[in-house]
């Protein structure tokens, strides 16, 4: 069974930082591109960042520059380093196997509040 947990969210001031970490479980987690994705308050769903097998990345324009993916294979593990945070990213974020454009299994996330 596929599993995704998220972890590390919380209440942060203006310009501080969170680490997001989310373990999986229930696959090859090598094998597979890894993402995360947030969702805001009564907004859809949007795309933040992908990490591919080859350890290559992207980012959506909104994050560039403050957010940085990563992953440790050993540990089954992805990770979502934010910095700068602004209001605007407070949302629940969750993992999810895949990447941008194939957006598999999502774990049941963890919120970001960015308020002062």
């Amino acid at each position: 069974e596929v599993q995704l947990v998220e972890s590390g969210g919380g209440l942060v001031q203006p310009g501080g930082s969170l680490r997001l970490s989310c373990a999986a479980s229930g696959f090859t987690f090598s094998s597979y591109a890894m993402s995360w994705v947030r969702q805001a308050p009564g907004k859809g769903l949007e795309w933040v960042s992908s990490i591919y097998t080859d350890g290559s990345t992207n980012y959506a324009d909104s994050v560039k520059g403050r957010f940085t993916i990563s992953r440790d294979n050993a540990k089954n593990t992805v990770y979502l380093q934010m910095n700068s945070l602004k209001s605007e990213d407070t949302a629940l974020y969750k993992c999810a196997r895949g990447s941008r454009w194939s957006l598999g299994y999502r774990g049941q996330g963890t919120q970001v509040t960015v308020s002062s």
